[in-house]
């Protein structure tokens, strides 16, 4: 075979195996951790939110009942993940040394780790549980209500 049919052969043969190994490692980051007794989520089990919803169909149809307990939604009494009572926690998470994200607020906080969850586990927690994707599957507007009532959890009003 002449030596200039050899070196396209190889190159391809490397772009292949390249994205073959990156393919693999992609599912790997995608895929969500299971945790025993309970049914790991898979994006197409969880609809779109618009935000238009009341504040507790928001959070039942996001499914964030089922691994989390949200103070004042019923039956969001999960224990896969933390509590969301960010009134309280979230201010410390901000200044956790292992806390890697840039989010100033507890409600851009809230944002920030539902669409980039691994910025900062909770200590006590599995990491790669939360789902990467469920970014995807709120609307702007169903995440800014959703950061808006998790800043208010667990903080006493002023009389």
């Amino acid at each position: 075979m002449p030596e200039r049919f050899i070196t396209p052969l190889i190159v391809i043969a490397l772009l292949l195996g390249t994205l073959l190994a990156l393919r693999s490692t992609n599912s790997a980051l995608v895929t969500p951790v299971p945790v025993s007794s309970v049914v790991a989520l898979a994006p197409d089990m969880v609809p779109l939110v618009a935000g238009d919803e009341p504040i507790t169909e928001i959070f039942t149809r996001a499914g964030c009942s089922v691994c989390h307990t949200v103070p004042g939604i019923q039956g969001a009494d999960g224990r896969v993940g933390p509590p969301l009572i960010l009134g309280i926690t979230g201010p410390t998470r901000l200044t956790d040394p292992a806390y890697r994200g840039h989010a100033k607020t507890v409600h851009d906080y809230v944002i920030e780790s539902v669409i980039e969850p691994g910025l900062f586990v909770v200590p006590g927690y599995p990491a790669g549980t939360m789902p990467i994707w469920y970014g995807a599957k709120l609307s702007a507007l169903a995440l800014e209500k959703i950061a808006s009532y998790l800043e208010r959890q667990g903080v006493t009003p002023a009389q």
